[in-house]
């Protein structure tokens, strides 16, 4: 699957289909590591000026010497469940950058643990907040800023959600909690900005992107540090999953998009 991504925007940059987005403002969330870090080189390497938000944010400036092509990428700090944090970057990005053209919303967090105290194992309940504060709220403040900047420019941009495969399905482990209904929360917000978007006559586009497992830093710490055996996709697989929905004609829109490392398999 990564290679066949990888070939369809390799075909797009060919093309000149990402040509409408060179020199343009791309706002990343969660960007310090994994599938965020991956976002940002990959828009950068398309030519567009890449904000990546994160709380790490010198992780997200030192992603500047990954660029091979003409963007570029500036780091700022951000916790997106924060609502201050939130209006004020975006502010900056405005005042700054002249506005957002694409966001893309990656920040999520994943604690493994029971709901409740049933089992032997809860989940603190600050850990179960944080989880639907940043994967849920955060999506939907990042967004609601977003869209603003777009329609003030009167910009056809594009909203990208990274959304799960648990946002479509409830994995059977009882270890992830409250994380799939977080997911699921994804599915129906980008569905439903897409209908509110169209009822007004919008040409802002939403996009929601569900991975399967993927190879990241907060997956093998949260698996307790051991290397995946299973098959899982590559943070960059994901990155380019992301180009290639931003890379389509402005009269098309990709609405979801289910990518999986082949041979994997549902939990």
């Amino acid at each position: 699957m990564g290679n066949f991504v990888t070939g369809l925007c390799t075909v797009c940059l060919r093309y000149g289909i990402m040509e409408r987005w060179v020199g343009k403002t791309a706002v990343v969330t969660g960007a310090s590591a994994g599938i965020g870090a991956a976002v940002c080189v990959a828009l950068a390497d398309a030519g567009m000026k890449v904000v990546g938000l994160a709380r790490r944010a010198p992780l997200v400036e030192k992603l500047q010497s990954r660029v091979t092509g003409k963007g570029s990428i500036v780091g700022k700090q951000c916790d997106v469940s924060q609502q201050s944090e939130v209006a004020a970057v975006f502010q900056w990005v405005d005042d700054t950058l002249g506005g957002v053209d694409v966001l893309v919303n990656n920040a999520g967090v994943f604690f493994p643990g029971g709901m409740t105290d049933v089992g032997p194992k809860p989940t603190p309940e600050d850990n179960l907040l944080k989880c639907i504060d940043v994967n849920v709220k955060g999506v939907v403040m990042c967004t609601r800023r977003a869209v603003a900047s777009m329609r003030r420019r009167g910009v056809a941009g594009h909203i990208v959600n990274i959304n799960s495969i648990a946002g479509h399905y409830i994995p059977f482990d009882s270890m992830f909690n409250v994380y799939p209904g977080s997911k699921h929360a994804v599915t129906g917000i980008t569905a439903s900005l897409d209908n509110e978007l169209c009822d007004f006559g919008s040409k802002i586009k939403t996009t929601s992107i569900s991975p399967g497992l993927v190879a990241t830093d907060m997956v093998i710490a949260e698996m307790g540090g051991a290397p995946l055996t299973a098959p899982a996709l590559q943070p960059e697989d994901v990155a380019e999953a992301v180009r290639y929905v931003v890379s389509t004609p402005p009269s098309v829109n990709i609405n979801e998009l289910t990518i999986t490392p082949v041979g994997g398999k549902r939990l």
